[in-house]
């Protein structure tokens, strides 16, 4: 563990950003130093019934900030565990899997226990969980994997699983007055796996011995007496998250918004089997362009493989720390913005005081300072140039790219090399279809005959903000109503978009020849 600066420890217990908040749950929780077990215990859930998303990478990412603002303010050891239940039987089969008709024959089986529909894992968990852990391996997360199958089955759960029994009708008391009437009717926290079927079974269960592991119940027709150890049973979903809790002493976990009522559940249940629930909060889902919620077996919204091919990996974490509880759309349309507001804040961190930088969502993306490195393009502008370039390549950007900056290199910039091949993919893919450049009409072709004759008056070396202030005066006296109708003329005639640049900056950037060219092309339109 690194040691922490005394003077940010102590800005650290002020500090009001969301993950130091969270960490000071946890200082509050153990107030004289380390846990018997000698280290907090993070723990992050994933359901593998359906192809990880983005939002089940977020959920890792967003507890990994907690976890290092906590080693910020704590020289406790820490541990993040992520957990895979892939005991739970297939309710339904996904969507945006192949070989559909195999899976519905396994339905009801444990995920662990169902052939990989995609023919590369032994099991359709091992396939998914493969994929999360490739994930979370791509960002460098420091956690531990952990199976429901592996656990159950190696007698991890066993003290815990003997205390649920002991406990059967308390923990009953707990769950059944916030069920209806019919599913009172079969609930039992325990689900038996039939020795005839396979399937994970919700059936009434008898306690034949607790401290034994020994239940009973009736499968088609037939009483079974059977042990819930050693993988033949598994529990009920809040009934298994709060044994969890109390086997490995789980001290953080998060949840989204729409499991608030299971946390106050499996937290009762918790205190039922002696336990201690974890601290935590819930944050808001991530919602696709309509404004639905991302879905596993619907497969909406992003993937991480997505966004990655148009954005870098410290986009996606600076748009998954900010208002962790607001809810935000997750679509292709988003990822320029978080790119720029990225580097925006980058800018500002090293000039900061310390406490604002412990503010800033970079200071968690980076788990302290960024890397120094400046980017003299926004993203934004970068689209605009490759835009109107149409089907061009890096070195010709970098040729645009030296009308703008005198050492326009891509082994002086590295960062904005990487940012030209993300904007050259998403112009590519979702900005030139969408690109139609108007004729100019009215007011508008006179105040274009205009800046192009004060473009022609100017050294090719003009800097932008002198540019800049040519388009201002002309759209201030060239009988528009208001700027912003300039502007949006501008845009419209000659990069083909409705919103766009600083017009001075993007000329400066594409050329003064170059935009007199586009002026012109736009003027024969009329």
């Amino acid at each position: 563990m690194t040691d922490i600066a005394p003077e940010l420890r102590a800005a650290a217990l002020d500090s009001k950003a969301w993950p130091f908040e969270e960490a000071r749950k946890l200082l509050k929780r153990y107030p004289d130093g380390a846990p018997a077990k000698g280290h907090v215990l993070f723990e992050t859930g994933y359901g593998p019934s359906g192809l990880p998303h983005i939002g089940t990478f977020n959920e890792v990412l967003r507890t990994t900030m907690v976890r290092r603002a906590f080693e910020t303010l704590s020289d406790v050891p820490t541990r993040l565990i992520a957990f895979s239940d892939d005991m739970d039987g297939l309710r339904k089969v996904p969507d945006n899997v192949p070989n559909k008709e195999m899976l519905r024959e396994h339905l009801g089986k444990p995920l662990s226990r169902i052939p990989d529909p995609f023919g590369t894992h032994a099991s359709f968990a091992a396939h998914n969980n493969a994929l999360l852990r490739q994930f979370l391996d791509q960002f460098g997360f420091e956690y531990e994997f952990a199976s429901s199958t592996d656990y159950y089955a190696d007698g991890r759960f066993d003290a815990t699983l003997k205390a649920v029994l002991r406990n059967y009708q308390a923990i009953l008391d707990v769950m059944l007055p916030t069920l209806g009437a019919e599913r009172r009717a079969t609930y039992s926290p325990v689900l038996p796996i039939s020795p005839k079927s396979g399937i994970v079974l919700q059936v009434p269960v008898e306690v034949v011995d607790a401290d034994a592991g020994l239940i009973a119940f009736d499968d088609a027709g037939e009483r079974i007496e059977q042990t819930i150890l050693g993988g033949h049973a598994k529990l009920q979903w809040k009934v298994d998250w709060a044994m969890r809790w109390v086997a490995l002493d789980v001290d953080y976990e998060m949840a989204g918004k729409d499991l608030i009522d299971s946390v106050v559940q499996s937290s009762k249940i918790v205190r039922v089997l002696g336990g201690r629930p974890p601290e935590g909060f819930n944050y808001e889902m991530f919602l696709d362009e309509k404004g639905e919620k991302i879905s596993k077996s619907k497969g909406n919204g992003l993937s991480l493989e997505q966004w990655l091919t148009y954005g870098p990996e410290e986009s996606i974490a600076f748009y998954a720390y900010r208002e962790p509880k607001k809810a935000k759309q997750l679509h292709l349309g988003v990822i320029p913005r978080a790119i720029d507001e990225y580097w925006q804040f980058r800018a500002n961190y090293s000039g900061q005081p310390i406490e604002q930088k412990l503010g800033n969502p970079v200071h968690h993306v980076h788990n302290g300072p960024p890397p120094e490195e400046a980017l003299p393009v926004t993203f934004g502008l970068l689209l605009n140039l490759v835009g109107v370039m149409g089907n061009a390549t890096k070195e010709q950007v970098w040729g645009y790219l030296a009308n703008y900056l005198p050492d326009a290199t891509p082994e002086k910039h590295p960062a904005l090399d990487r940012l030209i091949g993300y904007a050259l993919a998403y112009a590519r893919d979702f900005v030139a279809p969408t690109l139609k450049k108007r004729a100019p009409a009215g007011v508008e072709i006179e105040a274009l005959q205009r800046l192009d004759a004060e473009l022609a008056t100017l050294p090719a070396d003009t800097p932008a903000e002198a540019i800049q202030n040519i388009v201002y005066e002309i759209g201030k006296t060239g009988g528009f109503e208001t700027l912003r109708d300039w502007f949006k003329a501008l845009y419209e005639t000659l990069l083909g978009s409705e919103q766009g640049p600083r017009m001075g900056s993007f000329i400066a950037l594409y050329g003064i020849e170059n935009s007199r060219k586009l002026i012109a092309e736009a003027l024969a339109r009329a």
